[in-house]
């Protein structure tokens, strides 16, 4: 409950901010809150992935994407994700949150996101993003159109996402939705 009143006071602060490209990175300035720590009295790690959703919703409402996707009835969600841990973030230390697309595959939109905290990185996250429509899935082309048409940014020309992280998301993805997906040890 917690995050869902941090993401929905981020949707308003974050439109008071600095206007942003969809293509720039996005840093946030957060705090360890009680509600992120464990008993280790540092961010849990599971936090760290529900934390990252801040990231991604400041640098959508900062660029216009979040007004754009909204209004076209897009929801994002989130393909594929992982995170690499160097040292932790304690109890209200301060740390900012920095968000930027590094590329896309022929499904996702990619995102790197880091915990910052006095210029090192404490954690650094991959996500593989998606919109979701009325009708299902939206294609990268479909996104790439209105992005241009809407916000007037096309696709930088040095975009390309690391063959390294198309490969990890083909080996470990699940079958579609549609498809039976059997729970079998």
């Amino acid at each position: 409950m917690h995050l869902l009143l941090r993401t929905l006071l981020l949707l308003i602060t974050s439109r008071r901010r600095s206007r942003l490209s969809i293509w720039d990175s996005s840093s946030l300035p957060l705090r360890a809150l009680p509600t992120d720590i464990d008993i280790a009295m540092h961010v849990n790690n599971g936090m760290y992935l529900s934390l990252m959703d801040l990231g991604r919703f400041d640098l959508m409402v900062r660029s216009g994407a979040w007004d754009l996707f909204r209004r076209k009835g897009w929801t994002p969600v989130v393909q594929a994700e992982q995170i690499a841990f160097r040292a932790s973030i304690t109890l209200w230390q301060g740390y900012s949150l920095e968000t930027r697309i590094i590329g896309l595959d022929d499904k996702c939109i990619w995102l790197e996101q880091r915990f910052v905290v006095d210029g090192q990185v404490c954690a650094r996250g991959y996500v593989a993003s998606r919109l979701v429509g009325p009708d299902g899935p939206v294609s990268n082309e479909e996104i790439i159109a209105a992005v241009r048409d809407g916000l007037g940014e096309d696709v930088p020309a040095d975009l390309v996402l690391p063959e390294w992280l198309h490969e990890w998301r083909v080996d470990v993805a699940l079958p579609g939705s549609r498809r039976p997906a059997p729970h079998l040890w």
